[in-house]
């Protein structure tokens, strides 16, 4: 059952998220307007908002003027259930579940506002980074949490040194300041040998879109923060394979 739960709760978080990511890149307050419809402007109940279900139930349109809904919405909602689920699964009663839960929720907000508007909002960083440094107050010693502190300066400055680099060869900016932000908080949760994986990682992980963006946009641009916190991810948890990997060529 706690895996029910857990899924629809994230499947509710992952709706509210999605307004974060959709509106505060905007300014616009995350709780007015109310929730509506883009086209007719109806004010959705509270019936019409249940993630998921609602979606079903009026089979992906509007009840009043017929407008088809984005399956961005549901899709999203899934992802955020299941990523949830998957976190109780993978660590069980643990902190790093708490982890896993902030990590989710930090890619389901720049998967929304990087991809719309290549934005990665700052205050989601900051809420989600102050969490996390609770945790490792109460999982670990003041040693391990300044070395946390040491190793995301650390992959800050790596990034740092990509953007110059990239700003001078393609004489124009390569990096945006979220991405650069965003290091340092992968940096201080996974530290700076496993945050260099991560680096290296999300760069593999763009390529496939890279392409798609090149060939089917005319765009030189991309989000980069989506790949960047979904290597996040999968770095923290495969970290203890990655480690053993690692040592194997004495890194």
């Amino acid at each position: 059952m706690i895996y029910i739960y857990l899924f629809v709760l994230g499947a509710v978080f992952g709706s509210f998220y999605t307004v974060i990511g959709l509106r505060r890149p905007l300014n616009q307050s995350i709780i007015k307007p109310a929730s509506h419809c883009e086209e007719c402007n109806h004010q959705l109940k509270w019936y019409e908002l249940i993630p998921l279900i609602s979606f079903l139930i009026q089979r992906g349109k509007c009840r009043y003027c017929g407008t088809k809904i984005s399956f961005i919405y549901p899709l999203i909602e899934i992802l955020s259930g299941s990523l949830f689920a998957l976190s109780f699964y993978l660590f069980g009663f643990a902190y790093n579940t708490l982890i896993m839960l902030f990590i989710s929720s930090l890619l389901i907000i720049i998967f929304v506002s990087d991809f719309k508007y290549y934005i990665i909002l700052d205050g989601p960083l900051i809420i989600f980074g102050i969490l996390i440094l609770l945790i490792k107050y109460f999982q670990s010693d003041l040693k391990t949490i300044l070395f946390s502190l040491l190793s995301g300066f650390c992959l800050l400055g790596v990034m740092l040194l990509v953007k110059f680099i990239g700003d001078k060869l393609f004489k124009r900016e390569s990096l945006g300041g979220g991405d650069i932000k965003l290091a340092f908080l992968i940096g201080f949760i996974v530290g700076f040998k496993l945050g260099l994986v991560s680096l290296i990682l999300s760069s593999f992980i763009a390529l496939p879109y890279a392409f798609y963006v090149i060939l089917s946009k005319n765009n030189d641009e991309m989000p980069l923060g989506p790949f960047l916190i979904s290597s996040l991810l999968i770095v923290f948890i495969f970290s203890d394979y990655i480690n053993l990997f690692l040592k194997m060529f004495y890194f």
